[in-house]
């Protein structure tokens, strides 16, 4: 029989939510530069981010990724992150936790 703890749930649900508002948390994208941290915009960290897959896929090929999706995801994220994987990265190494 399968039981519904609602005070837990809701334990669970407000520990998240005091975790995600607590003052130490991320709240813009941060780059590193000469070993030290500094915050950009959205549009400078993606940029990075872009070049250094690229660079790495040029380096050592598309071969060397492989992407990990989540099965408690839809169905359009799966193919979302399979399409990325096999059009952006090039690489077919594409897997889920489908099967457990």
């Amino acid at each position: 029989m399968l039981v519904f703890d609602y005070n837990a749930r809701r334990d669970a649900f407000f520990a998240l939510k005091e975790e995600r508002m607590h003052g130490t948390r991320l709240t813009r994208p941060m780059v590193k530069d000469a070993g030290k941290l500094r915050p950009v915009t959205w549009d400078e960290a993606l940029d990075r981010a872009a070049k250094g897959l690229r660079a790495a896929v040029d380096r050592k090929g598309p071969s060397t990724f492989g992407l990990f999706s989540c099965s408690k995801a839809t169905n359009e994220v799966n193919y979302l992150a399979q399409k990325f994987a096999r059009a952006v990265l090039g690489s077919n190494n594409v897997d889920s936790c489908n099967r457990t």
